[in-house]
């Protein structure tokens, strides 16, 4: 719904064209762009739609669906919308034409003013009539959507609204204002612990080799059984794969110990549990009649934390991975038999608390005639402490699905102009190859949707978590930083934003968010507006081979390098073939040049800043740190 729309006329609201989100009253619309105005009339008819002095018509087509494509206005306002049809007239009002971007990722773009520091003055000074935002609300759809089922709507900035939006987008576009004197709008679209994998199209999911997730997410759609037994029957064949064993098997041979009570484990009072994060096998038999087993029935598990699969009798039947979504899963005739069932769970817990949280009369099976068979009571545990790379998620999951948010939080904001995106991901792929390639089919899938070929993009290198490193080590944050830079590098209108020296080592959201905006907003004055500076501050451009040493040579370097508190650089590692070979190497700074001594082993590869939290004193003049990368050397 437009949110100050006006009704005219006798005929209902709920049958009256209206405008999509992305037009409706205190949007921004992108300045200089053909206008593509969307929306909703009955299918079949006639509608107009007027801004200003341009006039447009279409006819909805068969699904209700209209676009009007307007010409390209200067920046200003405010105007009226006004979307006519013979089932009645809708007006959004006060609108502006200035520059829009969209902010998306997981939950460092998510977190809010109010959860940030400072947000009380930040809060209080907020007001600005000329910056706009807009909230999607967090939705997952199996099928791309052209509506959304949680619409959003615009707001104007001010202490009453700025509070709950991203604290990054938000701080952006004010920093932004100081050098654009135009409206300013932001489409702010994320949502907390998310793969880069669950905001690509379809399309994109295929070129990087997940097409077997898509079709599989789409079986879900249509035959949600299937979907769960298929996902099941992956799951089993990557943990064979990986253990050999089948611990889903009714009488798996395992040390069963009695669950005390439904909840987190680590309220069980077993020490082995209290900070316990990783898989636990769960189990609980039941006896049946012949009479039930006839009939179908569901199984209901209540919350799990955090990613399940099910067996009934070792055969799948279901599995998920969102942490608010009670677990109900079908059991088709032939998935109980007569006498005794056992139920297995698998529970993967990454972090925090982790379990059966229940409540423990949830937990049942529902027979088809009503009939229900409580399960709170009876189970065992085993914990499992074996790992293994590459476990499958079910592409339908909230968090860590194929495409999902993307067809329910990008899709539907159909093709409006926009002036760039700003995205801040890449927490939850550490531990996944290959983001690189998803980030920039990504890209490429949101420039077709937005109709901009050349749509620039702010990526935000991954902030520092963690204690600190003491050695060289292997690093899935590093392999996350080090693919961002790779695509920033071989894209021009792809831009870095550095947040190694603003992580917080006990947080995994650093509070300091307004720096944050700052350096985003460099990234897009230089990418989207063509400023003067570099789009991040010093990023490594060569590495070269003297007799003696090593030369890395950075570009995008504002005055000279400077080591902080130190004569010379630290965070730079020379390796050989493989992880053991890396030694830390004391950096000599000559300009935007870094030399770096040959200690005798041979050296293939230099890496810098290569820890989950590295320890860096690595800056330029503008005080932006230098970018992680790791390169061979010729």
């Amino acid at each position: 719904m437009l949110a100050s729309a006006c009704i005219l006329g006798s005929i209902s609201p709920a049958l009256a064209a209206e405008l999509d989100p992305a037009f409706a009253s205190h949007a921004v619309i992108q300045r200089d762009r053909p206008i593509p105005v969307s929306g909703t009339a009955d299918p079949g008819e006639t509608v107009t739609v007027e801004i200003g002095a341009h006039v447009g018509t279409a006819v909805a087509g068969r699904d209700g669906r209209f676009r009007i494509v307007l010409p390209a206005m200067a920046a200003g306002g405010p105007y009226r919308i006004t979307v006519a049809a013979r089932s009645g007239t809708s007006i959004a009002e006060d609108v502006l034409i200035g520059d829009v971007f969209l902010c998306s990722g997981q939950s460092n773009m998510e977190m809010t003013i109010a959860e940030s520091q400072d947000s009380r003055a930040q809060i209080a000074n907020s007001g600005d009539t000329a910056i706009r935002m807009m909230t999607v609300p967090r939705q997952t759809a199996l099928d791309p959507r052209v509506t959304f089922e949680k619409a959003p709507r615009w707001d104007v900035a001010g202490p009453q609204t700025a509070g709950a939006f991203s604290a990054a987008c938000f701080y952006m576009l004010k920093d932004l204002r100081r050098t654009v004197d135009v409206p300013l709008g932001a489409i702010h679209s994320s949502w907390g612990g998310t793969r880069i994998s669950s905001w690509m199209s379809d399309a994109a999911l295929g070129q990087t080799g997940a097409a077997a997730e898509v079709q599989l997410r789409q079986l879900s759609a249509k035959d949600p059984t299937s979907a769960q037994r298929g996902f099941g029957t992956r799951w089993e064949s990557w943990w064979r794969a990986a253990h050999k064993d089948a611990p889903w098997m009714p009488d798996a041979d395992r040390d069963w110990r009695p669950v005390p009570k439904i909840g987190y484990w680590e309220d069980w009072g077993d020490a082995e549990l209290v900070e316990y994060n990783g898989f636990m096998w769960l189990r609980r038999e039941l006896m049946l009649t012949a009479a039930q087993v006839a009939q179908g029935a569901s199984l209901d598990l209540g919350l799990l934390d955090d990613q399940d699969v099910v067996w009934i009798n070792g055969r799948p039947v279901g599995g998920g991975g969102s942490i608010s979504t009670p677990r109900r899963y079908a059991l088709p005739k032939g998935s109980l038999k007569p006498g005794r069932n056992v139920v297995t769970v698998n529970v993967n817990d990454l972090w925090g608390k982790g379990g059966m949280a229940g409540p423990a009369d949830s937990i049942a099976v529902t027979f088809r005639d009503g009939q229900r068979l409580p399960l709170g009571e009876g189970w065992s545990y085993s914990p499992d402490r074996r790992r293994a790379p590459g476990m499958p998620r079910p592409p339908w999951d909230d968090t860590a699905g194929a495409g999902n948010l993307y067809a329910a939080m990008i899709a539907p904001l159909g093709s409006p102009a926009l002036k760039g995106v700003a995205w801040y991901q890449g927490e939850s792929d550490t531990s996944l190859p290959g983001y690189a390639g998803r980030l920039s089919a990504m890209i490429a899938a949101w420039r077709a949707q937005f109709d901009t070929p050349d749509l620039p993009f702010a990526i935000v290198s991954l902030a520092g978590f963690g204690a600190p490193a003491a050695a060289p080590g292997a690093s899935g944050w590093a392999d996350v930083r080090n693919d961002q830079r790779k695509v920033a590098a071989n894209d021009p209108r792809v831009g870095l934003t550095l947040t190694l020296d603003i992580g917080d080592p006990f947080d995994v959201h650093p509070g300091e968010k307004r720096e944050l905006g700052r350096r985003l907003a460099r990234t897009m004055r230089a990418i989207a507006y063509g400023g003067p500076d570099s789009a991040s501050g010093p990023s490594v451009r060569s590495v070269t081979r003297s007799e003696n040493a090593v030369v890395v040579t950075f570009e995008g370097v504002t005055g000279s390098l400077v080591a902080r508190g130190s004569t010379q650089a630290i965070g730079f590692e020379l390796c050989g073939a493989d992880q053991a070979t890396c030694r830390f190497v004391p950096g000599i700074i000559a300009g935007n040049q870094v030399t770096l001594p040959q200690d005798g082993a041979a050296a293939t590869r230099v890496r810098y800043a290569w820890a989950d939290a590295p320890t860096i004193n690595l800056f330029d003049g503008a005080g932006l740190p230098a970018g992680p990368f790791e390169l061979a050397i010729p």
